[in-house]
């Protein structure tokens, strides 16, 4: 079998091309492919038992990062078929950052289960960011970047960037929840308390205790807000209570001080 091709039509000067004109910007580029026999879509072939073939092809074109999906698979577990590609791709002559989907992490709450494995040189992704591409409100787009940034997962947009709002970027653009994000620690957040299982358009206070984040009890601590850009002129000592909007989050910095 030969090399994959790309459709002509939708990059007439093909994927070199494509990447000398991103890497002339500065950029870096990324391609998707598939553990299975076929992509997720099943327009396009996969990469299983060509992996050396297409990491090469993909090195020679001067990708930089490869999506790498998991439909249409032969059935044998992720951890078999995906180390075959890390070799190939580790021996195609190109640093290529490598991108793994699993279905299983798609969830933040089933990516909680698996913080602990969570450091720099490997991140749990629950895959593409989905602000500013509609059907969530402000408060939710707020949420939904906030547990990507405590999770330590990639910040890969999924939206327009042509195109979108200014309450978009003011999300994305954030530095302080970037901040947290990219942290040289490389800890992902992780869930220390639920209770009740309220839905619906309810406001309600939550108090988070210091003894469920690892500060000592009697602490005394500044809170910084990262959404609100602003440090609270409150000192907290032994917990911290928000009201929070349905369906929206609150994002504190916390500082011990005594």
């Amino acid at each position: 079998m030969g090399n994959l091709l790309p459709r002509n039509s939708t990059f007439p000067s093909g994927i070199k091309g494509v990447a000398d004109y991103v890497h002339s910007k500065g950029l870096k580029l990324g391609i998707y492919s598939d553990s299975g026999y076929y992509t997720c879509s099943r327009a396009m072939l996969g990469s299983l038992g060509h992996e050396e073939q297409d990491a090469k092809t993909f090195a020679s074109r001067g990708v930089d990062y490869l999506k790498y999906d998991n439909c249409y698979n032969d059935g044998t577990k992720p951890t078999v078929r995906y180390p075959v590609m890390t070799r190939a791709l580790m021996k195609a002559g190109r640093p290529i950052f490598f991108s793994l989907c699993e279905c299983m992490i798609s969830r933040i709450d089933a990516n909680d289960v698996y913080a602990d494995y969570a450091r720099p040189g490997g991140w749990n992704d629950p895959d593409m960011l989905e602000v500013g591409n509609g059907g969530m409100t402000n408060d939710e787009c707020i949420a939904h970047f906030s547990l990507w940034a405590i999770s330590k997962a990639p910040l890969i947009l999924g939206c327009d960037v042509r195109n979108m709002t200014k309450e978009t970027f003011d999300i994305i653009s954030n530095k302080e929840v970037i901040a947290v994000n990219q942290d040289r620690l490389g800890v992902q957040g992780k869930k220390v308390r639920m209770e009740g299982d309220i839905e619906g358009p309810v406001r309600r206070s939550i108090t988070s205790l210091w003894e469920d984040i690892g500060i000592p009890e009697n602490s005394v601590v500044v809170a910084r807000d990262v959404w609100e850009r602003k440090t609270l002129k409150t000192r907290f000592v032994g917990n911290l209570t928000a009201t929070v909007p349905s369906h929206g989050c609150k994002m504190f910095v916390l500082k011990p001080i005594a």
